[in-house]
């Protein structure tokens, strides 16, 4: 974002100073949402430590593919190991709670590291992926599928 100022008859634009959002104990909050999971997430600088639900993310997420979705912020912004994370996760099932998570991470990343806003915004990371089931209808089968037609 840019803002705009009038200096004489010039309009000077200058990008908008990011600030960091930390807490008294160092840590930056924020909140990750996919499909019906939500997800509170804390960052501080450690050792690389991710707890969800009070659990190790290997004991949480068992499947490789869980545990990669949520530590591609990291990668992406060159910063492995270099900070624990502690959520707390609810609803869903397991890919959308780490779709959540991935979510709260990069923007916990934002607030606590602010240049690395263009990085994770240009992978898309910073973007809540909206798509959510699409609810049942009457007299239909599921959302869409419907009940098998027969003339007589």
């Amino acid at each position: 974002m840019m803002v705009e100022e009038q200096k004489g008859n010039v309009a000077v634009t200058e990008p908008i100073k990011r600030v960091q959002k930390v807490d008294a104990q160092g840590r930056a909050y924020a909140t990750g949402k996919r499909k019906s999971s939500v997800s509170r997430v804390w960052i501080k600088v450690g050792s690389g430590k991710i707890t969800i639900n009070g659990k190790d993310q290997n004991e949480y997420f068992s499947r490789a593919v869980l545990r990669m979705i949520i530590s591609e912020p990291f990668k992406v912004a060159s910063r492995e190991g270099q900070y624990d994370v502690f959520c707390t996760v609810r609803g869903g099932g397991l890919s959308g709670q780490a779709g959540a998570v991935r979510h709260g991470i990069s923007k916990a990343l934002d607030a606590y590291e602010p240049e690395l806003h263009t990085i994770l915004k240009q992978v898309g990371f910073l973007t809540r992926d909206s798509r959510v089931v699409e609810r049942k209808k009457y007299g239909r089968k599921k959302a869409r599928k419907r009940f098998q037609f027969s003339k007589r």
